[in-house]
């Protein structure tokens, strides 16, 4: 019995108890979908629902007394062996043998869809992370951004969530200029101007310029200098791009800062002013922040008619306002806890619920012991440096088993080993043996013709079945708390069942032994979890080797 099967089998249930006159509640209560967990020990049964509790006060009923009336019509549902009633009124379900096993042919057939769910299906989310300044390469403090922000929007994505992954460019302002004349510099053999950003990438950026504009010499600096900000910003973000595709990320949209310099900050002004939230005072034009919780008002337009970085946010914001996103997650570094406040004031400024159309994810730092700083950055730690160092696997599974907002330290001599204290050659290893088995259950003519579910009764196939059927829950966990360091720790759990029944339970019969549905039957669970672990890897943004 499938999680699914189970959650139609508890709302047909609570259906019949309505129609019966046994359960009265108000028109659209029963939920289109019962969740249904793995309870923590497997003790209190195969699975657990708290939706007795949930039903409770719209009945109009002590939440045991819900739970004895569904777990009446329960244990006559065919499958189930037992329910009981525990605590305040917690269903917990044990169910049969065979309705356990079937689990395996169901995740064989779903394939890749399996751990998908419809949890937040009709949320349209604007996903925005790493958006690192296009004034040098992407470092160590970004590759864990890249690799959690990522994770984020696979698992909101499996969940059922429209997700848009976004880039903002910040290509505006002071900092491009001397960006461009640190450039410039470069190329006409002078020192680093003050300001300007040093390191010998500068010096590749500006032998890059200096082959598409060979003439830039010629130039006098006034002239030279927009043409190689220009052409340095171009190679710089294309430099930026292609190594976040080589750590596995790829952006929907790269929004450029400059865009908002066309008139929709003067806009964005306007628009705020009308719902009453802008006021002019000492010659600037300001946002009244405080209303909305901020420490204090923000400057939108100073005094002099230039506008303000928060102009900037505020305009930035409306634009995904206005393109269709109701959900706005920022995932900012651990130096940008002043932002959450103003942000949330925007929105609310903007007419939004700062507690529902923006969220705000603050990551933590990330040190790699032993890491030598970038030779081309001179103060840095490059995440091309890392890649070459340690691989994309490595570093996205390492960053991604750890929650986002706690710090961490990244051991290379551990994910440099293949062995089963570096992680993700744990569960990377546990695929390839599922590869490895079917590849060996073919040779001795194996195949998955027959399927007996009561077969798969041996303790270890218990365990692992229960781990791939709390799968899909950890994925909407994932989702729903924004922590993709779950399906990681899980994947390593289910690895862990699989080396056990790996080590209790054979495939391929030995020696010239007889193939019996047994044999088959295994196949299909060795496959099953083969698929999750891939699944799971998938939304790590980490692959799956059949062979290692």
């Amino acid at each position: 019995m499938t999680p699914d099967e189970l959650s139609a089998a508890i709302t047909a249930c609570l259906i019949a108890a309505v129609d019966a006159g046994d359960l009265a509640v108000p028109a659209g209560t029963i939920p289109n979908q019962v969740r249904v967990e793995r309870p923590k020990s497997r003790e209190h049964g195969d699975w657990a629902t708290s939706i007795a509790l949930q039903l409770a006060k719209p009945a109009g009923l002590p939440p045991r007394k819900v739970a004895e009336i569904l777990s009446t019509r329960l244990a006559e549902i065919a499958g189930v062996a037992k329910v009981d009633i525990a605590g305040p009124g917690f269903l917990n379900i044990t169910v049969e043998a065979a309705a356990a096993g079937a689990l395996a042919k169901h995740i064989v057939e779903t394939g890749k869809d399996y751990g998908v769910n419809d949890a937040l299906a009709g949320h349209v989310i604007n996903m925005e992370f790493v958006s690192a300044n296009p004034t040098g390469p992407l470092h160590l403090a970004h590759t864990r951004w890249a690799a959690v922000g990522d994770s984020i929007a696979r698992v909101l994505a499996a969940s059922g969530a429209q997700v848009t992954k976004e880039y903002y460019v910040n290509d505006a302002g002071s900092q491009m200029n001397n960006f461009g004349a640190s450039v410039l510099a470069s190329i006409q053999g002078k020192p680093t101007p003050e300001g300007g950003y040093p390191g010998r990438y500068i010096d590749d950026l500006a032998a890059t310029v200096l082959t598409d504009h060979p003439d830039v010499r010629e130039l006098t600096d006034e002239a030279a200098l927009p043409v190689v900000r220009a052409a340095a910003y171009q190679a710089q973000m294309a430099d930026i791009r292609e190594t976040l595709a080589d750590f596995g990320v790829e952006f929907d949209v790269y929004f450029t800062e400059q865009d908002l310099h066309n008139g929709a900050i003067e806009a964005a002004v306007e628009r705020l002013r009308a719902q009453g939230h802008v006021f002019d005072q000492d010659g600037a034009v300001w946002l009244r922040t405080t209303d909305f919780g901020d420490d204090k008002d923000r400057v939108l337009i100073r005094a002099n008619g230039e506008p303000t970085y928060f102009a900037a946010d505020a305009a930035y914001y409306l634009s995904k306002k206005d393109r269709g996103f109701t959900e706005k997650i920022y995932l900012l570094g651990a130096d940008h806890h002043g932002y959450i406040g103003r942000l949330k004031a925007i929105a609310a400024c903007a007419g939004d619920d700062p507690d529902v159309n923006i969220e705000v994810l603050i990551g933590q730092m990330v040190s790699v012991n032993g890491a030598r700083l970038s030779k081309r950055a001179g103060n840095i730690v490059e995440l091309r440096d890392l890649l070459n160092w340690l691989g994309a696997d490595a570093l996205r599974y390492s960053l991604g088993r750890s929650p986002a907002n706690s710090p961490m330290s990244l051991e290379p001599e551990v994910l440099q080993k293949n062995t089963n204290e570096n992680p993700v050659f744990y569960v990377q290893y546990a695929h390839a043996r599922t590869s490895a088995v079917s590849r060996n259950a073919a040779a001795a003519s194996v195949q998955r013709t027959a399927f007996d579910a009561g077969a798969l009764n041996h303790a270890s196939e218990s365990e692992l079945l229960a781990q791939l059927g709390a799968y899909p829950s950890v994925v909407a966990d994932a989702a729903r708390f924004r922590e993709p360091h779950r399906v990681a720790r899980h994947l390593e759990v289910i690895s862990g069942s699989y080396h056990r029944w790996y080590d209790s339970c054979r495939v391929t019969p030995v020696g010239d032994a007889e193939i019996t549905d047994v044999n088959r039957t295994r196949l299909w669970l060795n496959d099953a979890t083969g698929q999750v672990l891939a699944n799971g890897l998938g939304l790590l943004g980490v692959s799956a080797p059949e062979r290692m």
